[in-house]
C-alpha cells in the first residue's frame, strides 16, 4: 500500500486519520504538507511498528533537527526497515548530521539518503562521513545538493568513498568546491572500491582545469552511466578534454549533461564524434549553449550515422534559427531512435517547423515528446502541426507554450486533438492567450478526452 499526499494541510483529524492508515503502508511521501517536530514523534512510532515501511519522503517540510531526533529514535530501532530517507529542504543543520551518524551506523537497511537544500555545511556532513564509514553503513545513493558544502569536504567525501564499494550514485551539486577539491574528489573517485553510476556536479564552480580529472573518472569507471557537469564554464577547451574520457572504450556513458558551459559551434565537432560513435550514449542536454545553426547542422550530421543510438536531445536555448532546421529535418527522417526533442527558445519561425514536419512525418520518425515553446511561431503553421499530432501515433507529448498561436492556432490543434488517430497526453500551452470561446472549447475537450491533459 502506498500513501502519496502532496501539499496538503494537515488539520489534526486528518492527520489522526492518515496515521491509522501508516501502519500498513509500504511507502510513505508527504512532501509540502506544512508537517513539524511534532508530526515526526507519530512518524518515529510508524517506523517502529510498520515493518512493512521501507520509504518515507518528507521533503520541504519544516522537521528542523528536533524533529530528525524523534524521527531517528524510530530509524534506530530494531524493527525498522526503511531502505529510502527523503528529507530535501526541511530546516536542518549540522546539528542533525550526528543523529543521522548513528542511523548510517546502525541501519543496513538504509540504501538511500536524500538531504539536499538544508544548512548542513562542511562540519555536518563530515559527521555524515563518520556514519558512512561503518561496515553497517550499506548507502547506494547520497544526495547533498544545496548543503553549502566547501572545497574541505573532499578529504571526508574520499575517506567514505574508499570504504564505501556500495555507493552507486553521489550527488553534489550546487555547492562551492572548485577546481582544487573536485581535481581532489576524482583522484579519489579513480582509486576507490565503489562502483560509482551517478557523478552530479552541477554548479560546482568547475573550469576546464577540473576536466582532465573527470576524463579520468569516465575512463576508469566503466560503472558511470550518468554525468552532469551543468552550469559550470568548462569551455570547448573543457568539453574536449572531456570526450578523451568520454570516448575511451571503458567509458560507457549513458546521460550526459552540459547545460550552460560556455559551449560554442567549436565543441560540436567532438560532440558529433561522440554521438555517431558512442553507442551507449542516450541523453544529452546542452540547453544555453551559444552552438547557433553551424553546430547544430554538426550534430544533425551525427544523428544520421547508423551508430548512434540517441534517443534525448536537449537543446534549448541554443541559438538557433531557421536555418538548421532543412538539417534537422533531415536527420528525423533518418534516425529511428530519438525519441525526445527540446528545441524550445531558439528562433525557429513558422517556417523551420514547417521544413522539420517534412522530417517528423517520415516513417523512420519515432518521436514522442517535442518540446517548441517561445520559438516565434504563430496560426501559420499549425494546420502542419495538427497533422503531425493526427498522423503520428507515437507522438505523445507536444509543448507549444509562449507562442503567439492565438485563437486560429489554438483551434487547429484542438482540432487535430479530437481525431481518433491523435495520441498526444500532454499538450502544454503556458502563457498564450485565447479568447473564452477557445476556451470553453478546451475544456469540453478535456473531459470528452480524460485521457488527454492540457497544461496552460
Amino acid at each position: 500500500m502506498e500513501l502519496d499526499i502532496q501539499c496538503e494541510e494537515m488539520s489534526p483529524s486528518r492527520w489522526a486519520e492518515l496515521l491509522s492508515t501508516m501502519k500498513s503502508c509500504k511507502t510513505i511521501r508527504l512532501d509540502d504538507c506544512n508537517l513539524s517536530s511534532s508530526n515526526c514523534k507519530d512518524l518515529s512510532s510508524i517506523i517502529n511498528t510498520n515493518p512493512s515501511l521501507t520509504e518515507l519522503k518528507l521533503n520541504n517540510n519544516e522537521l528542523g533537527d528536533a524533529g530528525i531526533e524523534y524521527l531517528c529514535k524510530g530509524l534506530l530501532m530494531p524493527s525498522c526497515s526503511l531502505q529510502k530517507l527523503w528529507l530535501q529542504n526541511c530546516n536542518l543543520t549540522s546539528a542533525s548530521c550526528e543523529t543521522l551518524r548513528s542511523v548510517l551506523s546502525a541501519q543496513p537497511s538504509l540504501t538511500e539518503l536524500h538531504v539536499g537544500d538544508n544548512k548542513l555545511g562542511t562540519a555536518g556532513v563530515k559527521v555524515l562521513c563518520q556514519g558512512m564509514m561503518n561496515p553497517n553503513c550499506k548507502l547506494q545513493k547520497l544526495q547533498l545538493e544545496y548543503c553549502e558544502l566547501t572545497s574541505d569536504i573532499v578529504e571526508a567525501l574520499n575517506a567514505a568513498l574508499q570504504s564505501k564499494p556500495t555507493l552507486k550514485e553521489l550527488s553534489l551539486s550546487n555547492n562551492t568546491l572548485g577546481d582544487t577539491a573536485v581535481k581532489q574528489l576524482c583522484r579519489g573517485l579513480v582509486e576507490a572500491s565503489c562502483n560509482l553510476e551517478l557523478l552530479h556536479l552541477e554548479n560546482c564552480g568547475i573550469t576546464s582545469d577540473s576536466c582532465r580529472e573527470i576524463s579520468a573518472v569516465l575512463s576508469n569507471k566503466s560503472s558511470l552511466i550518468d554525468l552532469s557537469v551543468g552550469d559550470n564554464k568548462i569551455g570547448d577547451s573543457g568539453l574536449a578534454l572531456l570526450c578523451q574520457g568520454l570516448m575511451h572504450p571503458n567509458c560507457k556513458i549513458q546521460k550526459l549533461w552540459l547545460w550552460d558551459c560556455d559551449l560554442t559551434s567549436a565543441s560540436c565537432k567532438d560532440l558529433s564524434r561522440l554521438i555517431s560513435t558512442k553507442d551507449t550514449l542516450t541523453e544529452i542536454s546542452l540547453i544555453d549553449n551559444n552552438l547557433r545553426d553551424l553546430g547544430m547542422e554538426m550534430l544533425c550530421q551525427a544523428l544520421k550515422d547508423p551508430k548512434s543510438k540517441l534517443q534525448e536531445l536537449w537543446i534549448r536555448e541554443c541559438g538557433l534559427t531557421t536555418a538548421c532546421c532543412k538539417a534537422v529535418s533531415s536527420a528525423l527522417s533518418v534516425n529511428k531512435h530519438l525519441k525526445v526533442l527540446h528545441m524550445g527558445e531558439n528562433k525557429l519561425g513558422d517556417a523551420g517547423v514547417e521544413l522539420m514536419c517534412e522530417g517528423l512525418l517520415h516513417p523512420n520518425c519515432n518521436i514522442q515528446s517535442l518540446w517548441l515553446g517561445n520559438c516565434d511561431l504563430t496560426a501559420a503553421c499549425c494546420a502542419t502541426l495538427a497533422t503531425i499530432m493526427a498522423t503520428k501515433q507515437c507522438l505523445t507529448e507536444l509543448d507549444l507554450s509562449y507562442n503567439s498561436l492565438e485563437d486560429e492556432g489554438v483551434r487547429k490543434i484542438c482540432e487535430a486533438l479530437r481525431n481518433p488517430s491523435c495520441n498526444v497526453q500532454q499538450l502544454i500551452l503556458y502563457d498564450i492567450f485565447w479568447s473564452s470561446e477557445v476556451d470553453d472549447e478546451l475544456r469540453a475537450l478535456e473531459e470528452s478526452k480524460p485521457e488527454v491533459k492540457i497544461i496552460s
